[in-house]
């Protein structure tokens, strides 16, 4: 029986240097020495990355899933180094390690989550998405358009493997619950729930004939475990590709064209997102645009080895100046929607607060709206 190999990504904002724009070396060096010192115990490989203000612990392991082991180790980490922003002085030091004590799983305590157990192929490359500046919906629009849209992914037509298409499984945050949906029979109605990305989230994505996914996205929702704004979620994604899965050129694709996601500046503004090499992912103009990186790993007996950068691609240079005129018609509106988000989704920000602050003045307007009744008394006109 094949050997089982999981691949983590667990990650948190532990400090900006400077401000919300990027991560002091020192930060970087400290989990690097840790994990270095679990290789060959606990893991059997790391890497450790950044997107912007955000930490990422990738690890292959053979613990499985949720393990209180790799959770334990990771958190101990994310701890030591969030000791040292402390002391560094680093703005938001700690800001996503929202408990005092570990409790066996990292999840619902802050920091993102990402993971998958695989049996490694006969070639197994695998893409780390990163994402700084959003939320856990961004990855909606570029996993449909990589596993359930053949104008992207044209091994959907061509590969036979590909063409009997996938299971999403879709994940509502606010109520706790999720449903599976199948592609290409269900496209539409995937749809509905995608296109609303504050409110269903893409858990994973898995082959028909297999349990074992080909994507997996963190999904936890700061705001909904702080009761407040604690800073974006930023989240992580890890896509399998090739040999009867969408190849790593189809996987990238989606990041040619920047779609606008929430986030971007105290979280409460949309934004493009922009593919970048990890030494660019440093969101400073008005704390963004929003930045992704893509970190492409040759799995080799749970070896992940040195990273490609994917993103550091002349071919992506359009996205990033496509991004950039984006983000200065958005910018142009201010304070006004469409550029800060609308009220219902700040309801986690600052705005609250001021509400709660100007309750006192709001007075009762004689300008009352007429119901359907009163409109038909008045008007005698019937209201559908």
């Amino acid at each position: 029986m094949a050997t089982k190999i999981t691949i983590s990504d667990i990650k948190a904002d532990i400090g900006g240097f400077v401000g919300h724009s990027s991560m002091h070396p020192d930060i970087m060096e400290l989990a690097n020495d840790e994990l270095k010192k679990a290789k060959g115990n606990k893991i059997v490989d790391f890497f450790v990355a950044r997107v912007g203000d955000d930490l990422h612990l990738i690890m292959t392991h053979n613990k499985g899933v949720d393990s209180p082991q790799i959770h334990g180790l990771a958190w101990e980490i994310l701890e030591k180094c969030s000791q040292l922003a402390e002391q560094l002085k680093l703005y938001g030091a700690g800001q996503d390690l929202l408990v005092e004590a570990f409790s066996g799983n990292v999840r619902g305590m802050g920091p993102g989550v990402a993971e998958m157990e695989i049996t490694e192929r006969r070639s197994e490359p695998i893409v780390v998405f990163m994402a700084d500046k959003t939320s856990p919906g961004c990855w909606n629009y570029p996993l449909y358009k990589i596993f359930a849209d053949p104008f992207n992914s044209p091994g959907l037509v061509i590969d036979p493997k590909m063409s009997k298409g996938f299971i999403f499984r879709v994940y509502a945050p606010r109520e706790n619950r999720y449903i599976d949906l199948q592609t290409p029979e269900e496209s539409y109605i995937l749809l509905g729930f995608l296109g609303a990305p504050n409110d269903y989230i893409v858990d994973h994505v898995r082959p028909k004939d297999t349990d074992e996914p080909c994507a997996v996205a963190s999904t936890s929702k700061l705001a909904l475990i702080a009761g407040r704004y604690v800073g974006k979620d930023d989240p992580v994604l890890i896509v399998r590709c090739q040999s009867g899965l969408p190849a790593v050129g189809e996987v990238t694709e989606p990041f040619a064209n920047p779609w606008i996601v929430p986030g971007w500046m105290r979280g409460s503004h949309f934004g493009p997102i922009m593919p970048v090499p990890m030494r660019l992912a440093n969101p400073v103009r008005f704390d963004g645009p929003p930045r992704v990186v893509a970190l492409g790993f040759q799995l080799a007996d749970g070896m992940l080895g040195t990273p490609s950068d994917l993103f550091d691609d002349p071919a992506f240079d359009d996205a990033r100046d496509q991004a950039t005129r984006i983000a200065n018609i958005l910018r142009r509106h201010g304070p006004f929607e469409p550029h800060r988000l609308p009220l219902e989704e700040m309801e986690y920000t600052t705005m609250p607060g001021l509400m709660e602050k100007l309750a006192g003045r709001w007075h009762e307007s004689e300008k009352q709206q007429l119901t359907p009744e009163q409109l038909k008394e008045a008007t005698g006109l019937e209201m559908d």
